[in-house]
């Protein structure tokens, strides 16, 4: 990736043998491979046996979480948050696995729709839960830095599983408590 980079500077019309760029290429390939690091992680490594047999059933959540994720149409980051609810069916994650799982999807190339869905599929795999809620609010920088440059817009994306879903009462309980 280096190279890459040495390369992308001389395109964009910089001399890469600049006193301030001659380590940027090996800084900026560590940064892309930090950045995108989920795509060495696996679920069942980052669980690391955290799953505990639980009689509660009542929802749990999780909110407020920061994600920094890179725009897969531009590179560009978008920075934000997730809230996540479950309902436990006999077991519950343990609380940093919950954070884990948002940064091995965030750590990856994505758009925020699929990052969302990937986020609640997966706790529902680990944990078993077949209702679950997940809701991210980010900002987008290809949309602030180029294009409409807009600065103050937030994109708000939501996957609801089970009674999340199908009962309002649950879906109504989950974004009260994450207000």
């Amino acid at each position: 990736m280096e190279a890459l980079f040495r390369s992308i500077i001389t395109e964009l019309g910089e001399d890469p043998n600049r006193e301030g760029l001659l380590d940027t290429p090996k800084r900026a390939a560590k940064a892309a491979a930090f950045l995108t690091r989920g795509y060495q992680q696996n679920i069942d490594d980052l669980v690391n046996g955290a799953i505990f047999e639980s009689d509660t059933d009542e929802m749990v959540i999780v909110k407020d979480i920061e994600l920094y994720s890179l725009c897969e149409h531009h590179l560009l980051p978008f920075i934000g948050k997730c809230h996540v609810a479950y309902i436990p069916d006999g077991k519950v994650l343990g609380l940093s696995k919950i954070a884990r799982i948002i940064d091995m999807y965030a750590r990856r190339l994505q758009i925020q729709e699929n990052l969302t869905k990937e986020i609640a599929n997966s706790i529902a795999d680990v944990t078993g839960a077949k209702e679950i809620g997940v809701i991210i609010e980010a900002k987008h920088l290809c949309m602030m830095m180029r294009g409409v440059e807009k600065q103050n817009s937030v994109m708000t994306t939501s996957v609801m599983l089970g009674a999340f879903r199908n009962e309002a009462r649950t879906r109504s309980e989950f974004l009260t408590l994450i207000k």
